[in-house]
């Protein structure tokens, strides 16, 4: 996910340094400075950062079912960024920089929501569970359809696409 670091998230940086090893391939790296950071912000951290980090941690994972425990805890941590009304921040809160980073933050993980359930979908058929697979690439269409027409949402779009041929075809390969 393209995100626009705020001054002073130190834990997205980390975050995000730790996402370039696993680009490189480094996946062993990466899943122990991913594992520090979740030691460090726990389930009960901000739900930006657990849902970015389990996302990505999900990715590192070698068995599929402890990949599929990390998609899950993204989206949990999704669900409860977004499941949050406009309405109902605002009267719970009157600081308006808290407002504009949680505005921020509910914005960004909309944006990545569709890659979550695409990674589920992902898990779900690398399990041969095929039905919740189903579900969550449904999922990810429905969410991907709300979106802009960006690079970042074609290319969503387009791994969407990949994966609907995928389930077409039976594979569960990577």
């Amino acid at each position: 996910m393209e995100r626009r670091e705020v001054p002073g998230d130190v834990v997205m940086t980390r975050i995000g340094q730790a996402a370039m090893l696993l680009h490189a391939g480094d996946r062993e790296e990466a899943r122990k400075r991913f594992g520090i950071i979740w030691s460090e912000i726990g389930e009960s951290g901000d739900a930006l950062h657990r849902c970015t980090l389990a996302h990505y941690m999900a990715g590192t994972q070698d068995d599929p079912g402890d990949g599929l425990a990390w998609d899950l805890r993204a989206l949990t941590a999704a669900e409860g960024l977004t499941g949050t009304t406009a309405t109902d921040r605002d009267a719970e809160r009157e600081d308006t920089a808290h407002e504009d980073t949680e505005h921020r933050d509910v914005t960004a993980v909309r944006a990545l929501v569709p890659s979550l359930h695409l990674q589920l979908a992902g898990s779900y058929l690398k399990l041969q569970r095929f039905e919740a697979a189903r579900i969550h690439l449904d999922r990810a269409w429905d969410a991907v359809a709300v979106l802009g027409d960006d690079g970042y949402v074609g290319g969503v779009r387009a791994a969407i696409g990949r994966m609907e041929q995928r389930m077409r075809a039976g594979g569960a390969g990577d």
